[in-house]
């Protein structure tokens, strides 16, 4: 399902086959092109951390938060 996802220059996020659209922050954008990429959660959490120079734990959490809202939109892995 990611793999069809489609995100616009203004982070609008385009399901086609669920034709469902979403906002996303540059955060949220990034999380989807390393799932793209075919990032595990753990790979995702330490490249986020890295690029950002923020702790791992905090970035965690958000990811965690993240997931949880890909499964709300029947987006999950």
């Amino acid at each position: 399902m990611l793999q069809e996802l489609h995100i616009d220059e203004n982070n609008v996020a385009f399901v086609p086959s669920l034709g469902i659209t979403f906002q996303l922050n540059d955060t949220g954008k990034r999380i989807l092109e390393l799932l793209q990429e075919g990032r595990s959660k753990d790979e995702i959490v330490l490249a986020l951390a890295k690029e950002f120079d923020a702790d791992w734990k905090r970035v965690y959490r958000d990811v965690e938060d993240f997931f949880l809202k890909l499964k709300i939109y029947g987006l999950e892995q």
